[in-house]
């Protein structure tokens, strides 16, 4: 697969990103989100909008790499719960967010992208990046995807 982009897209043309792993066909981002620890993203490395784009293969494969990450992320991080969504409302590129819920976060039970409930808990610091990227990783590996 080759890499398509997109002038003016920021997941093709990103600033910097903390990436945890890539393969080619995506990769996955570790984004710092304040009250959000362990926040990910998945990125198609395609610019394409909807997973109806992707032949069978390719939407299975990139939802491999979501499973993966949200098996990671629950093994080093512990959450209360994860949130998957894929909106790309402001940004159409075919991209998954990852995310790790814990009952005190600003926004729990509703949707991080809602009005916060309360302000930002510090008892859930900073994920050790080295440990969620070999987590990641071994996760990665039962789907066949590491490399």
């Amino acid at each position: 697969m080759t890499k398509l982009t997109a002038q003016g897209c920021e997941l093709c043309n990103p600033d910097s990103e903390q990436i945890l792993w890539q393969d080619g066909f995506c990769r996955v981002v570790l984004l710092d989100e304040p009250g959000y620890p362990g926040l990910c993203r998945v990125i198609l490395e395609q610019h394409i909008s909807e997973m109806s784009d992707l032949s069978a293969p390719e939407r299975a494969r990139l939802m491999d790499a979501v499973f993966a990450t949200e098996a990671a992320l629950r093994a080093v991080l512990v959450p209360d719960k994860i949130n998957l969504a894929s909106l790309g409302n402001a940004v159409a590129h075919l991209h998954w967010h990852v995310i790790p819920r814990y009952r005190d976060d600003p926004h729990f039970p509703r949707p991080i992208w809602a009005e916060p409930c309360r302000s930002a808990s510090a008892i859930h610091g900073t994920p050790d990046i080295e440990r969620l990227a070999r987590s990641l990783y071994q996760h990665l590996s039962r789907y066949s995807l590491a490399t």
